[in-house]
């Protein structure tokens, strides 16, 4: 007896599968399902109105992958474009082409945001309850749950708390929340923030038609700049095929970043010296070590890549500038510093950070009672303890999101073959009786919003399986390898719900 052959409930079908997100989570654990397990039913839902999560919500000048397409593009679906770091449509583009491509938008449901999601032990099922734009409740039925929702809160963006910001007279803009109709010719802008979002604006709005651009930060981050276009994955899709030149360049690019992470990590001073003289040449006499100089480890954040140097141009003609300092205040006609200084600005755009949001602020709860996520320890990279038929995805902070997707897709069809294989309609990670030694989820990593939403994460283990870990290599090897049926994860099998 395999998970669909139990009865479905009322007049709802019971689907075997509920992804919650249709951006790059929920499209490659679809396109999984979809590939090994044709025979189960899935549905798609997404409070947007259109494929693409994240991609589809920041439209703010210049955005663009912070990855390289060939490790942040799927395994299955090679990145055809000449563009290596890629620009939002781009991305946008690859990922409705794969959308049609594996039939997804018949699966797909829009405009539904999810409320909540109960799992009922008696008949091994999740009830998920959706809104829609006009506030009416529906709910939707399914085995297995699967959250795609991202990691960050789309409603609310990390709010620094600038005093008198109602004193401004111009325009203050959080990238998550950028005006189409945003005029910025000829105007002074100043983008509060050092990190990707602030290092992408920059060089995109200075290029168009700012007067300036100004990026204040009370910190550096450390910057490397990269060409966009791979020669050698051009070169090889010119002699190989598609797929293989893909799959070439995939391998490259992957060890290549595993071996530079742990190599920083491990020659932390040979690494800073490394990049701060990259930084240097690109600058000349425009560097100093107030603005470009951080006061951490290489890796300790996540390093800031600069494509086709672009960031650097804009600094050396003139279009753009750094200031390191601290906010005293906004007024008027910009913001005063603690230096005692005043950057004029007609616009300011504080890329100050986004929040996390674990499970996409979803009231998740388990025979009604709610889970609270911080209190459940990470099993596998995506199930979570004492939490039956439930995964999700938080991708790496040291390599691209997409990697942690693909290898949490094969884990999750091998999963439900177990399942069918021994007749079990529910599969949970159950705790030691004993509990586990803690480790910090993100430990080694000092970025604000990591800092400021750790206490909100699931824990960390210090071993396998019981963490999200940060080596891919180590994962995709352990997730294809370890067995379903470990010892860890219990089934319940479906003659036992009729015989209970």
């Amino acid at each position: 007896m395999n998970m669909a052959t139990i009865a479905t409930t009322g007049s709802q079908p019971m689907l075997d599968m509920i992804i919650i997100g249709a951006g790059i989570s929920g499209i490659g654990m679809a396109v999984h399902m979809t590939r090994d397990c044709p025979g189960k039913s899935v549905a798609i839902l997404d409070r947007r109105d259109a494929v693409g999560g994240t991609w589809d919500l920041f439209r703010y000048p210049g955005i663009r992958s912070d990855s390289d397409m060939h490790t942040l593009g799927f395994s299955f679906a090679p990145w055809k474009h000449e563009k290596s770091i890629a620009d939002g449509p781009a991305i946008l583009k690859y990922l409705d082409d794969i959308a049609d491509e594996y039939g997804l938008r018949e699966k797909m449901r829009f405009g539904q945001k999810v409320v909540s999601a109960d799992w009922n032990s008696k008949t091994a099922s999740w009830t998920v309850v959706t809104e829609g734009a006009d506030g009416k409740k529906g709910h939707v039925q399914g085995r297995f749950l699967f959250l795609g929702s991202g990691y960050y809160d789309y409603d609310e963006p990390y709010d620094a708390g600038f005093k008198g910001r109602e004193k401004f007279k111009g325009t203050i803009i959080h990238p998550q929340f950028w005006p189409k109709d945003l005029d910025y010719q000829g105007k002074k802008v100043v983008v509060i923030g050092s990190g990707a979002t602030a290092v992408t604006i920059l060089p995109a709005m200075a290029k168009s038609g700012a007067a300036h651009v100004t990026q204040l930060q009370r910190t550096p981050t450390y910057m490397v700049s990269r060409p966009a276009k791979d020669a050698i994955a051009n070169g090889l899709r010119k002699v190989l095929p598609e797929k293989v030149a893909y799959a070439i360049t995939r391998f490259k690019n992957i060890t290549m970043q595993d071996l530079m992470f742990k190599r920083v990590r491990n020659h932390p001073e040979k690494a800073k010296e490394f990049i701060l003289g990259e930084t240097r040449k690109r600058l000349g006499s425009n560097f100093n070590e107030t603005d470009y100089v951080p006061p951490y480890n290489p890796w300790e954040q996540r390093l800031c890549l600069v494509p086709d140097a672009d960031f650097f141009d804009a600094v050396n003609d003139g279009r753009a500038s750094v200031v390191t300092d601290q906010i005293d205040s906004f007024d008027a006609t910009g913001i005063k510093l603690k230096s005692g200084k005043h950057l004029d600005a007609d616009i300011i755009i504080t890329a100050t950070g986004l929040n996390l949001a674990v499970a996409g602020k979803i009231a998740v709860s388990v025979d009604r009672e709610p889970v609270d996520f911080a209190h459940r320890f990470y099993y596998r990279n995506c199930m979570f303890s004492n939490v039956p038929n439930l995964a999700g995805v938080f991708g790496y902070i040291n390599a691209s999101w997409t990697l942690r997707v693909d290898i949490i897709g094969e884990y999750i069809t091998r999963l439900f073959k177990q399942m069918d294989a021994i007749g079990a309609v529910a599969a949970t990670p159950v705790l030691p009786a004993g509990g586990l030694e803690e480790d910090n989820v993100f430990a080694g990593f000092s970025s604000g919003y990591l800092e400021r939403g750790k206490d909100m994460m699931p824990k960390n283990a210090p071993s396998l399986p019981w963490r999200l870990n940060q080596d891919y290599r180590r994962d995709k090897q352990d997730m294809r390898q370890a067995p379903i049926d470990d010892g860890v994860l219990q089934f319940t099998r479906a003659r036992e719900l009729v015989s209970g």
